[in-house]
């Protein structure tokens, strides 16, 4: 397993403090062997553990770093996750028109890729800009076409996030039982992989969450989300239409 593979599972699985040390050697390093990959995906993971620490500032510094890098190496496939994450930044901190458009110009770059997956997973952030800017049939829309490729596909690991836009997407309808029993089945599908959602997912949760909560009572939301728990992710979904 690369570092990249390393780094990246660590992240999931929420070991911060692995990720800060692993990235520090790695940046050493990479400056030492000319190697501009290794740095941009290190600082990129520290861009990463920034934001999940709630400091956007630091992330998106992290983050310009990473991409300055990128482009100095004339490596287009580097400039790609640097870019996903200041697109995140911008959607966390409610500047949507700017994350919309960063987003789009991400999708516009993983096709040059010719990264189906990530177009995928772009086009999943892009659907939360606009569900957060009130398209929700633009939203809607955006992520059934992501989850019918996530399921198509067997991209098994993208799983958590659809259940994810589903219950935001019951949340924005004002249906909060369907809310509670989707974070129930996103909370299982992150534990059945042994992963915690990135921040950006997880501040979704949390919103969903609270909303729920509040509309149903603490009573109803356990039960709604217990019930979630229990469900299969595709039989969530079943009576849902692209």
């Amino acid at each position: 397993m690369n570092f990249s593979e390393r780094v990246r599972s660590a992240f999931r699985r929420g070991e911060t403090d692995v990720v800060v040390r692993m990235s520090e050697a790695e940046i050493a390093r990479a400056r030492a062997a000319g190697d501009p990959a290794g740095e941009v995906e290190a600082r990129y993971s520290l861009a990463r553990v920034a934001i999940r620490g709630g400091d956007l500032a630091a992330g998106e510094a992290r983050a310009r770093e990473a991409l300055a890098i990128a482009l100095r190496s004339g490596d287009r496939s580097l400039e790609e996750r640097p870019r996903h994450v200041l697109a995140g930044v911008a959607r966390m901190s409610g500047d949507l028109l700017r994350a919309r458009d960063l987003y789009r110009e991400s999708i516009a770059l993983n096709e040059a890729l010719g990264q189906p997956r990530t177009v995928n997973s772009e086009y999943h952030n892009l659907a939360f800009c606009e569900l957060g800017l009130g398209h929700l049939d633009v939203a809607g829309r955006l992520f059934a076409e992501g989850r019918a490729q996530v399921f198509g596909n067997n991209w098994d690991d993208f799983v958590p996030y659809v259940c994810v836009a589903g219950a935001a997407l019951a949340s924005a309808g004002a249906d909060h039982a369907r809310a509670a029993r989707m974070v129930g089945v996103a909370d299982a599908a992150f534990a059945s992989l042994g992963q915690v959602p990135d921040p950006d997912d997880a501040a979704d949760l949390a919103r969903v969450r609270t909303a729920a909560t509040e509309a149903l009572g603490p009573a109803a939301f356990a039960d709604e989300y217990a019930r979630g728990q229990l469900l299969d992710p595709r039989a969530a979904f079943a009576d849902d239409r692209p």
